[in-house]
């Protein structure tokens, strides 16, 4: 049975391998250490279909090192392990050639599947390169990722991708024995949205639904043969963007019937829950924020929630606290308000801190006014003292101006009463 063409066309050289060109290229940042062998372990990472397993391959025949592989889908503990002790057995302390392992998608291991490298990463044993689609700073431990580069992929330009069709009609060993005309590119690209492996499954997909070798490739006839077999929602192109964007202004704007539509496009599609549940967490700050701070409790704890349980049931969770959300009261008085301190941060500077709220642990301090005339609110009645807070250059600035709904006009009320006349509130 013959490969998939993804995997007939695979490149083995760096000469043949495409895109990346700030990773490989010239002056890429690669380049440097593949011409010397001496490489750190690293991380891919980006998007599906950007070659992320295919370099690792590169770079294991390039420095011609022995080549592990495992997959975090099926891979335990034990299986890394065993790895790990094939490479002890072939270390050679006087050899800089020490065994690569490759681990796809690193970002499905767990703490102690990721604890289980570190000793290995540190002691030499093996050379880690791993692939993610996820952004690692969030999901790699951090003893794992500060003992790692980390290198982000891009996803194919048009360029790279009519370069690689090309390359796909003139060198496959099938696909070139055809009369096979490219006349129309743009479906195949937009159904691709970037991703290499795609993009050639589904120009396989095309080629090998005609009952003849004589072939005029149209973007009619890309939508006609593929369409009913690929999923239309891209986790990482165009429409990924498009529809959570439905997804936040929909609860943004109270409507948990839309909401919980586009959830169930992004559920349908193969989404992240972790993304979507990482949103809500944003949007409950962002767009309903002290109207409602029950709204940040519950998407948090929807966060943690999905990440325990995972699919399918994950989606009840994400559909609870979606709709939660869109009912909720809304305020975006939190969001404007950070947003215009930095503003005025940034406009004067590293204002000094009063002397009155300065921290006083030495007596030179004291001597020098630090603390001097602070009024410790406790000690007045009702916990609350008015007492100058701001650096004298822009007292008095109101950047918190509490919303129009039940739970901040509570909060201007009382804020009032604190503080008077002094803010604009």
């Amino acid at each position: 049975m013959n490969a998939p063409l993804a995997e007939r066309i695979r490149p083995t050289t760096l000469e043949g391998y495409l895109s990346q060109q700030h990773l490989v290229g010239p002056k890429g940042s690669l380049t440097s250490q593949l011409s010397t062998g001496m490489i750190p372990s690293m991380l891919f990472w980006g998007p599906p279909g950007t070659g992320k397993t295919t370099l690792a391959n590169i770079i294991a025949n390039y420095t011609d090192r022995p080549f592990y592989t495992l997959s975090a889908i099926d891979s335990g503990v034990a299986a890394v392990r065993e790895v790990i002790e094939k490479a002890k057995k072939s270390d050679n302390l006087f050899s800089t050639k020490n065994p690569i392992l490759f681990i796809d998608e690193i970002h499905r291991f767990s703490k102690s599947q990721q604890d289980s490298l570190l000793g290995a990463v540190e002691k030499g044993w093996i050379t880690l390169i791993g692939a993610t689609t996820e952004n690692p700073s969030f999901e790699v431990i951090p003893a794992l990722l500060s003992r790692c580069q980390v290198y982000i992929l891009e996803s194919f330009s048009r360029d790279d991708m009519e370069a690689l069709l090309k390359r796909a009609l003139e060198e496959d060993k099938i696909l070139s024995k055809k009369d096979i005309k490219l006349q129309e590119t743009e479906a195949l690209i937009r159904l691709s949205g970037g991703d290499a492996r795609k993009l050639l499954n589904i120009l396989e997909l095309v080629v090998l639904s005609e009952n003849t070798d004589k072939i005029t490739i149209t973007n009619d006839l890309v939508m006609q043969k593929a369409q009913k077999n690929t999923v239309l929602y891209d986790k990482t192109g165009e429409q990924h963007y498009d529809i959570i964007s439905a997804f936040i202004k929909s609860i943004r704007g109270s409507d948990p019937n839309a909401a919980v539509y586009w959830l169930a496009r992004m559920i349908e599609g193969g989404e992240d829950i972790k993304f979507i549940a990482r949103r809500m967490v944003i949007l409950a700050s962002e767009d309903i924020g002290l109207a409602n701070p029950n709204a940040l409790l519950l998407a948090n704890s929807t966060f943690q929630a999905v990440n325990l349980i995972g699919y399918p049931e994950a989606r009840i969770i994400l559909s609870q606290c979606a709709i939660y959300l869109a009912t909720s009261a809304k305020s975006n008085a939190s969001y404007k308000a950070i947003g215009e301190a930095q503003s005025l941060v940034r406009q004067t500077g590293d204002l000094s801190v009063p002397l009155s709220i300065r921290n006083a642990p030495t007596k030179l301090m004291k001597q020098l006014g630090y603390g001097k005339e602070y009024e410790y609110a406790h000690n007045y009645e009702g916990n609350f003292v008015p007492h100058e807070f701001l650096p004298e250059e822009i007292k008095g600035t109101t950047f918190y101006k509490p919303g129009n709904n039940a739970k901040e006009n509570s909060l201007r009320t009382y804020l009032k009463h604190l503080w008077k006349d002094k803010y604009d509130f």
